[in-house]
């Protein structure tokens, strides 16, 4: 038996940078030929990034795309990589029947190349129009099977949503025969969903009956986390290679077949039982703790946007409390703490415990902390509005976000708004106040994940014999805005462990007044909670982005309109 080595290049490419998208191509695929591979493939848009939204619509930018691919494949061939199978993902344009006017319309295509030209090409059958995926809008599907000759096996081809829908090519390749079926994709993170696609890839190989290599972009794009987790299973179904989640990563892996000129060879039977062999030597990266993955999207996603956009640091406010600390520490983990710089802002509510806390955590992470003091800027504003209660609370957090709007503009900082899912779902943020800034890192984790999560960082510090970064005062004390005296958030709303069972069956699971109740949860704080989440939509629409780690983000996944007198019975 012959061996095909096929290599996984998890790759972080940039929507729009093809000069780097396409380098990245080139050194990787080197890396796949120095271990020996016949074939690698990337992620799913690899020379254009994904998603690319409407920039798919421009005439220049598929011109540019193509440009950029047929480089790419005249650069393999010169640098001596031309005998390597490489396919990679881009922009492509529809097909058109002789004496159509109508305009190409693009495609999502998977591209293999090989001695310098285009061997063959592959347009996404399925496209995904839930969710966070708006490609039926943008993309014309396509409607050919693909099948790779390489090394002497039978390798059909497919991009993400095909595998996710029955039927389409995955039958066409069941059909023809296939020894792997190869999957490009650009599967964005959510918390559970890696079992989700492990279990449908084993569906998908017994299916073919042949093992599924299934490749996955890694970084973060806008509000998208891509986690990586490149994985091999077999045809049937075991995991045979898996790589690590949020890095770049090749993963090698081999499939053995018997020549191509022999009459006897039982592809996909000979392949299954070849992986089977191989499951000894196979790498398979250790899934990560619940709370550990949440973590580590969480800092993928805001290393990828202040990289991305440009950005070398970050400033946001230190209160002392959990939020802060939480951000602060993932900033730290991201972009490193001698990037963050945090400032406390005391005002006359602000108690010294926290501002003891705020200082304690810049230190632990090595952050410029700086104190400034809001009260004269405040004391200003009163004496001419005449301003009280909620406004005077109100006015407290809007200086706040000017001062730290002020050091953005002046020193290049990028702003993170520190507020949690659960804040932003009742409207408990101060908009043109704490809601001031550029990227948001808890948008999509609610108060109880943010506890566990401080408690994950810090343990997980005390297990590598590092100091933990967050204070245990930060995460001990009763949490609150102190914009009045002794004030705390269960002041105005319920426990939240109590409010988050309620927002997550609302928000997240679309259940009505009637089903919440049906759980036997308090009629009193149904209706609150429910009044406040409606009201709160324009605020919402307001917010900075921030990473998405659940099912159901605010943003792209949810879209409800701000004018409404719909009201739960």
């Amino acid at each position: 038996m012959g061996d095909v080595r096929i290599a996984l290049a998890q790759i972080d490419t940039c929507v729009g940078d093809l000069e780097a998208n396409t380098r990245s191509i080139v050194e990787w695929t080197r890396r796949a030929a120095e271990a020996g591979a016949d074939l690698v493939v990337f992620p799913e848009m690899t020379v254009t990034g994904y998603p690319i939204e409407d920039l798919a619509l421009r005439a220049s930018f598929r011109r540019g795309a193509e440009s950029a691919l047929q480089a790419t494949a005249a650069r393999l061939e010169e640098e001596g990589l031309g005998s390597v199978t490489v396919v990679v993902g881009s922009v492509g344009e529809q097909t058109r029947r002789e004496h159509d006017a109508a305009p190409a319309r693009p495609t999502n295509q998977a591209v293999a190349l090989r001695h310098g030209s285009v061997q063959a090409r592959y347009d996404k059958h399925h496209l995904p129009n839930y969710g966070v995926f708006d490609e039926f809008r943008i993309f014309a599907p396509g409607t050919e099977p693909c099948v790779l000759e390489v090394a002497g096996a039978r390798v059909g081809v497919v991009v993400c949503e095909d595998i996710w829908q029955d039927g389409g090519p995955v039958a066409a390749l069941t059909r023809a025969g296939v020894d792997l079926l190869l999957v490009l994709n650009g599967s964005p993170f959510e918390e559970g969903k890696g079992h989700v696609r492990a279990e449908l890839a084993t569906r998908r190989a017994r299916e073919v009956d042949a093992p599924v290599a299934y490749v996955n972009m890694v970084g973060g794009q806008d509000d998208l986390v891509f986690d990586g987790g490149s994985f091999v299973v077999d045809a049937e179904g075991r995991l045979l290679a898996r790589a690590p989640q949020f890095v770049e990563h090749l993963l090698v892996w081999g499939l053995a077949t018997r020549p191509s000129d022999d009459p006897a060879t039982d592809r996909p039977a000979a392949a299954a039982s070849a992986a089977r062999r191989d499951r000894s030597r196979a790498q398979v990266a250790p899934a990560l703790d619940p709370d550990e993955e949440i973590y580590r999207a969480l800092v993928t996603g805001l290393s990828g946007y202040v990289r991305k956009n440009g950005f070398r640091s970050v400033v946001l406010g230190l209160s002392g409390g959990i939020d802060s600390a939480l951000v602060a520490a993932i900033s730290a983990d991201a972009i490193g703490g001698e990037n963050v710089v945090g400032v406390s802002m005391p005002s006359r509510y602000s108690s010294d415990h926290s501002r003891d806390d705020a200082a304690d955590l810049a230190e632990r992470i090595g952050a410029d902390y700086r104190v400034q003091p809001i009260k004269p800027m405040v004391d200003a504003f009163e004496g001419e509005l005449g301003l009280e209660g909620v406004a005077a609370e109100n006015l407290q957090a809007r200086v706040r976000g000017v001062v730290l709007m002020a050091l953005s503009n002046a020193e290049g900082h990028l702003v993170l708004a520190t507020g949690n899912k659960s804040e932003l779902a009742v409207g408990y943020s101060t908009i043109y106040g704490d809601a001031v800034g550029g990227f948001a890192p808890l948008k999509d984790v609610d108060k109880s994940r943010v506890w566990a999560l401080a408690r994950w960082r810090n343990n997980a510090a005390v297990d590598a014999g590092e100091v933990p970064p967050i204070p245990e005062s930060s995460i001990t004390k009763p949490p609150s805005a102190e914009l009045r005296p002794g004030q705390v958030d269960q002041d105005s709303l319920p426990p939240y462990e109590l409010l988050d069972e309620v927002l997550d069956a609302y928000v997240e699971h679309a259940e009505g007044r009637a089903e919440l109740l049906a759980r036997g949860l308090d009629a009193a704080v149904v209706d609150k909670v429910l009044a406040l989440v409606d009201r709160a939509e324009w605020k919402r629409r307001q917010y900075p982005l921030g990473p998405k780690v659940t099912a159901l983000a605010f943003g792209r996944d949810r879209r409800l309109p701000i004018t409404t007198r719909w009201r739960e019975p």
